[in-house]
């Protein structure tokens, strides 16, 4: 098999996250895929850049894994609990996430993280006799 083109290794390189994603077309692939075999330097950036993007990840699932809030535990107490006691309650919180921020180290420790959350609440105690739906 001969090839009358050659691809430099700034266009392969620039094309790794494509190929990791599965982002990327067939024929492109096959064009990164014959310059790796024959390019030990991006072959060893190829295997870096899959190990990191799996250690990524890996920090993602672990770190996404968050707990609920201990004041959003109260107010479905206080909703369940006001329930019961016969007074209906409504609670409507928003939560919207502003920002995570990781830093690993190369052995895809954590050395840092921080989580922004930002929410509303609002508990609305309604008599007994009120209609719910308003």
């Amino acid at each position: 098999m001969s090839f009358n083109f050659v691809v430099p290794c700034n266009e392969i390189l620039n094309s790794f996250i494509f190929l990791i994603e599965g982002n990327i077309e067939q024929p492109q692939v096959q064009k990164i895929e014959v310059h790796v075999a024959q390019c030990p330097s991006c072959e060893a950036e190829l295997a870096h850049e899959r190990l990191i993007h799996e250690l990524m990840q890996q920090v993602l699932r672990r770190t996404c894994n968050e707990e609920a809030p201990q004041d959003l535990h109260d107010a479905i107490f206080n909703q369940i609990h006001g329930q019961s006691a016969g007074a209906f309650t409504e609670v409507v919180t928003q939560f919207s996430m502003t920002e995570i921020s990781i830093e690993i180290d190369e052995f895809g420790q954590i050395e840092h993280r921080e989580v922004t959350i930002e929410h509303t609440e609002e508990i609305r105690y309604l008599n007994e006799g009120e209609n719910p739906t308003n």
